[in-house]
């Protein structure tokens, strides 16, 4: 193999090159065999090989993302957009690392728990630990413009849950996701298997959501649930259904939107005002669907304290009722019960255009 082009005077030997862009001559061979970073020139008799000056650019991005810890098949990817378009190549890098943040959030809080898990032994023997429970609600409407409701809530001793249905069987699609976690509810909790069994959980949703559909690729469902395991709430969330903690008077939207336009805003092309009136403000990146796409959900452990209050909610709420007036509501002295109704009239107040479901839960010490 012999690829000539350039003056020999204007090559670097591989050695040279590997100097230059910090990557090793072994990790140089290798991207040459995967087709990543090809020598500019490779000496028929020796099999030598030189390379360009100018590929100094790509290596050092080559180098760069290695280090990022990104795969190679992503760094291939990235190299390609780069050729072309060094922005596309940049919102690539962007949605990788936010991936990869992701993830990081299930690990760093899998790491806390098992922290507090095995250093449990060691707090004093006779220290009293106030028991905690939840005091809970859920409510469901079909707003005062759409024809049926293809929402459903539910709220159980251990288990909280929204799904936002969607398509000719929305309804059923999302009462299937959420039967197929009421076992949840009744079922022991293993504080320290929480997150995979919730996402065994959501398999066994996405199945139900199939069966449901029957290969249909129009039907599917949101899913935002909340897991008590007796000191800890296990969050698993995929669609644009939302979960917020109201704590000490403030309030935090603790769940991510899988839609394009939240997808426009991380990468900086939209701001949250803008949102508000896209015209993709709807469309989902991720849900439960009756076509088989597997969709990863968001999974993650949150620690309570008595006097937190949760409202989990479609988007029928979320979507027209402003977050201080959520806030507002929530951080009335109303039960959950009162607080439910209160949020749901709210929505239909502000024209209810959709169906609407909150479940509110407040943690507190157990009743004696």
């Amino acid at each position: 193999m012999d690829i000539s082009h350039g003056n020999r005077m204007d090559m670097l030997t591989i050695g040279a090159f590997a100097k230059a862009c910090r990557l090793s001559p072994k990790a140089l061979r290798l991207y040459d065999e995967l087709d990543l970073l090809r020598p500019a020139r490779v000496d028929p008799d020796t099999g030598y090989r030189y390379y360009a000056v100018g590929q100094l650019v790509q290596a050092r991005l080559v180098a760069w993302l290695r280090r990022l810890g990104m795969p190679l098949a992503e760094i291939r990817q990235v190299c390609r957009l780069h050729d072309r378009d060094s922005t596309a190549a940049a919102l690539e890098i962007r949605a990788y690392w936010a991936r990869v943040e992701a993830e990081t959030a299930v690990r760093r809080d899998l790491a806390a728990f098992l922290v507090d898990h095995l250093t449990a032994d060691s707090r004093e023997s006779g220290k009293d630990t106030a028991m905690l429970e939840l005091r809970y609600s859920a409510h469901s409407d079909t707003g005062r413009v759409r024809p049926a409701n293809q929402d459903t809530a539910y709220a159980g001793t251990r288990l909280l849950a929204v799904a936002d249905g969607f398509g000719p069987a929305g309804a059923p699609a999302s009462s299937a996701a959420v039967e197929a976690l009421r076992f949840l509810d009744t079922d022991e909790i293993p504080a320290g298997g929480v997150l995979n069994l919730l996402e065994d959980a959501v398999r066994g949703a996405a199945q139900a959501v199939r069966d449901v559909a029957d290969g249909a690729d129009d039907i599917g469902t949101t899913l935002t649930a909340l897991l008590w395991t007796g000191s800890r709430l296990a969050l698993v969330h995929i669609g644009d259904s939302r979960a917020y903690l109201l704590r000490d008077g403030e309030l935090f939207l603790i769940t991510h939107d899988h839609t394009v336009v939240q997808s426009m805003i991380d990468e900086g092309r939209l701001t949250p005002e803008e949102a508000v009136s896209h015209p993709q403000r709807s469309f989902l990146l991720k849900a439960l669907t009756g076509d088989g796409t597997p969709a990863i959900p968001d999974l993650r452990l949150h620690d309570t304290h008595p006097g937190d209050r949760y409202l989990l909610c479609s988007d029928g709420l979320s979507s027209v009722v402003p977050e201080d007036r959520i806030r507002e509501l929530l951080t009335s002295p109303a039960t959950p019960d009162e607080t439910v109704q209160a949020l749901v009239g709210a929505a239909n107040e502000a024209g209810g255009p959709d169906n609407v479901s909150c479940v509110v839960a407040d943690v507190a010490e157990a009743r004696r």
